[in-house]
């Protein structure tokens, strides 16, 4: 098809802008409430992730 191959992958024909957004804005809202509760559920796994990012942001050289 002419003038699909600039579309997402997966994108709905005719998908205006206004949509595509709203749809990625709720993808975003979904990801961050799956990793919150990824956070709740998985405490101990979180805590370590967060202090390794520590250690990696002080050991980083600029």
């Amino acid at each position: 098809m002419p003038g699909s191959a600039d579309r997402g992958y997966g994108a709905p024909e005719g998908e205006t802008d206004a949509e595509r957004r709203r749809r990625r804005a709720r993808f975003l809202r979904d990801l961050a409430e799956a990793r919150a509760l990824r956070d709740r559920v998985q405490p101990r796994r979180v805590k370590t992730a967060r202090l390794r990012h520590a250690m990696r942001m002080r050991t980083f050289r600029w």
